[in-house]
């Protein structure tokens, strides 16, 4: 025999909806205050300093690194615009060319990214990683546009916050590599190799997590 289930009261249904709407402004706006500081922090400086001194290691393919780094750019500056409800709801044109944006900076991220991979100094692990990060990158956005491209807006929607929690992944590395206990581990080839998964995987599991829960309430919703 099914139990009735009493109702949440509405000013108590009220204040948890403020609250998540709280915690979620305040999150992004993190992301975005992370994204801008990462972008001054580590993209500018190629861009103030082009000469060896500035790419070190980097020079003789500092045509594939800026590809990379201004791609990267382009999708950690798009993307935080894709999640906005009220620009998708009431500009939808501004919402697709945002995201087209979005899609021309991961293209370009991955590209530079592959060759960099595969022509690293920094041991063939390292660059395994980067380049696994690479397409897992391009998948992710790859399917969100499959998605929208056939009517599937809720499932682009999920495939979107992936591929902007990949694209985010290098600031998450440079956070752990550069600040913080996990800065300081050693050897310094295993911290770069274990970073360089940490730093997309365990995120994308725990977007996961929540994805699931969301729908599995949403569905539970409908029932009601």
């Amino acid at each position: 025999m099914a139990h009735a289930t009493t109702p949440a009261p509405v000013g108590t249904r009220n204040e948890t909806g403020k609250i998540a709407a709280a915690i979620k402004i305040l999150a992004s706006a993190a992301v975005v205050v992370l994204a801008v500081a990462f972008v001054f922090k580590y993209v500018f400086h190629y861009y103030l300093n082009y000469n060896e001194a500035g790419f070190d290691p980097y020079w003789s393919r500092r045509g594939w690194l800026l590809l990379h780094i201004s791609g990267g750019m382009l999708a950690l500056l798009t993307g935080p615009w894709q999640f906005w409800s009220g620009l998708r709801q009431k500009h939808l044109q501004v919402h697709a060319w945002t995201g087209r944006l979005f899609l021309l900076g991961v293209g370009m991220g991955v590209t530079g990214a592959t060759y960099l991979a595969v022509s690293t100094t920094f041991g063939w692990a390292f660059g395994l990683a980067l380049f696994v990060l690479a397409w897992a990158w391009a998948s992710a956005a790859t399917t969100a546009l499959y998605f929208i491209l056939h009517g599937q807006v809720q499932i682009h929607k999920e495939w979107m916050i992936r591929a902007y929690v990949i694209t985010f992944a290098f600031v998450t590395f440079r956070v752990l590599n550069d600040y913080g206990p996990t800065s300081r581990l050693q050897p310094i080839n295993d911290r770069a190799v274990t970073i360089a998964w940490f730093c997309w995987t365990v995120p994308l599991f725990i977007t996961e997590i929540v994805l699931q829960f969301r729908r599995s309430r949403t569905a539970a919703a409908r029932v009601v």
